[in-house]
């Protein structure tokens, strides 16, 4: 499914995601997500205020916890909850008839660790996704790679409502979303055609990416719905390697 390219600045969204995402790492200095001017009550401005929020469009894979066989292309539109959460509603694709198959919150790692230890094995990182090219930002110079340094130890937690997007209206209960944590997790044709969608190269995004100075993780999958995310290593201390 094919969409117009954004008219959209670049250097200008640039230049506003950075303000918005560098802030997981640094001081919060994140926007409200609310509207500066709003519009008088009860105007179509107001009412659509949190979805023309949603400034920030992500593109990568959503493998299920429990079964990691069954994996779908996820498309992003986040908007930011505040100055520690991003949230997302996910689609399977960018046309007029997507299905909305979810939700996803985005937290960095100084909330994820603060956690209840019950609560944890909900949220799947993002690190692997990230070095190894396949979450993407298709709006963004370079694919993103100018934000996403500042992404690499955020934690995601993501239910799909509509567990498959094959069938034609969402059936069943709420299903638990992970990510791929290593190499030959994802099904190749899946990263194939989303780069034919997009005209790039996953490769060449994850060769580009070692400019960030991290290694590309390669962690198993889960063995149960208990298992708690790892980024960087099956046990010890969770940091990459000579860091």
């Amino acid at each position: 499914m094919q969409v117009a390219p954004s008219k959209r600045n670049p250097a200008a969204l640039l230049a506003a995601l950075v303000a918005l995402l560098v802030p997981f790492f640094l001081a919060p200095i994140w926007s409200s997500g609310e509207d500066p001017t709003p519009a008088a009550p009860g105007t179509k401005s107001e009412n659509w205020v949190p979805v023309q929020s949603m400034h920030l469009y992500l593109c990568a894979f959503h493998v299920a916890k429990a079964d990691a066989a069954f994996q779908v292309e996820a498309h992003h539109y986040c908007s930011p909850q505040g100055d520690k959460l991003h949230q997302c509603v996910v689609y399977d694709g960018r046309g007029a008839k997507a299905k909305l198959l979810g939700v996803e919150y985005i937290v960095g790692d100084d909330v994820y660790q603060k956690l209840p230890a019950a609560e944890k094995k909900y949220w799947h990182p993002h690190a692997y996704e990230i070095m190894s090219g396949q979450l993407v930002a298709p709006d963004m110079p370079k694919q993103g790679d100018d934000v996403f340094p500042g992404l690499i130890n955020t934690w995601g937690k993501t239910w799909h409502t509509w567990r498959d997007p094959a069938t034609e209206f969402p059936l069943g209960e709420p299903l638990l979303m992970w990510s791929a944590n290593g190499d030959g997790q994802l099904k190749p044709g899946l990263v194939d055609a989303r780069d034919k969608q997009f005209g790039i190269s996953t490769a060449e995004i994850r060769e580009r990416r070692r400019a960030f100075g991290f290694p590309v993780p390669n962690l198993p999958e889960p063995k149960s719905m208990e298992d708690l995310g790892r980024r960087w290593t099956t046990e010890g201390a969770d940091q990459p390697a000579g860091k």
